[in-house]
């Protein structure tokens, strides 16, 4: 085993601790994929960065030495004593104890500007998406996922992958970087590979209405928009006429339109939040 490797495992077996792969717990721990984290996102002295899932502490540490601040968010409080030794000596972390899918992030102070975590493949993609929106002081992202999602985050239209959270997450940034990785990279190694992907916001995060509108659009993606949006609520007739405004057939189906065409339907509809 590496020597990163060791170190990990030995300092969990030292607190009487071993790793709950039912809540996710594949700790990253190859130094180099810690370094590349902390270089794509583009950490700076100014940053604030929220990490979710810090597990063993090892990119929690990488990220304070570079950072202003980091809100490093752990589910599992049996981590507490060896958090509390791996960063003895090392200023501006706080630990947040919570689901990160119910901490309340847009009140963290001082707000993220980034987000970097190897995230826990379970909350990945909602965190990920309702991210782009809940915290708009974010301007970029560089998080450790499944391969799988990853590919279905950067989906074009027209792709098996491509959906609600594409269009979602499309809508709010674009893939600076990606790189996959072995599962050796992980102690312990996960059944599926993985991928480490930069974005980097290029627009604000979507409203409640689009967001209605494009899970609808998506919620019986067999269907044309036609059938799929009037089935939850929309006129037949507004919504042929809405895609003729973008050059769409009445056939066109939601994983023909691009995110763009998808906002703009979305206007075209006034469609509602709730």
């Amino acid at each position: 085993m590496s020597a990163p490797r060791v170190h990990v495992l030995r300092l969990m077996e030292s607190h009487g601790l071993r790793p709950d792969t039912d809540l996710g717990q594949h700790f990253l721990i190859d130094e180099n994929l810690v370094d590349l984290s902390v270089r794509e996102a583009g950490v700076g002295p100014d940053d604030v960065v929220l990490e979710v899932g810090a597990g063993a502490g090892v990119l929690t540490v990488a990220l304070a030495r570079a950072a202003r601040a980091v809100h490093a968010v752990e589910l599992d409080r049996r981590l507490a004593p060896l958090l509390d030794e791996v960063l003895e000596g090392t200023s501006g972390v706080r630990i947040h104890w919570a689901d990160a899918m119910k901490l309340p992030l847009e009140e963290l102070d001082p707000a993220p500007t980034l987000l970097v975590a190897n995230l826990p493949y379970n909350i990945a993609t909602p965190l990920m998406v309702e991210s782009s929106w809940r915290l708009p002081s974010l301007r970029g992202w560089c998080v450790m996922t499944q391969r799988e999602v990853a590919d279905r985050w950067s989906a074009p239209p027209g792709d098996a992958l491509y959906g609600a959270p594409s269009v979602l997450l499309q809508l709010a940034a674009e893939v600076g970087f990606r790189r996959n990785v072995g599962r050796e990279v992980f102690a312990p190694r996960p059944r599926v590979d993985s991928a480490l992907v930069a974005m980097r916001r290029t627009g604000p995060g979507a409203d409640p209405a689009v967001r209605a509108c494009v899970r609808a659009a998506f919620a019986q993606r067999r269907k044309t928009l036609v059938n799929a949006l009037s089935a939850a609520g929309a006129g037949r007739e507004a919504v042929a006429a809405a895609l003729g405004g973008l050059g769409r057939p009445p056939t066109a189906r939601a994983q023909d339109l691009s995110p763009p065409e998808h906002l703009a339907l979305a206007r075209a509809l006034a469609w509602p939040t709730s």
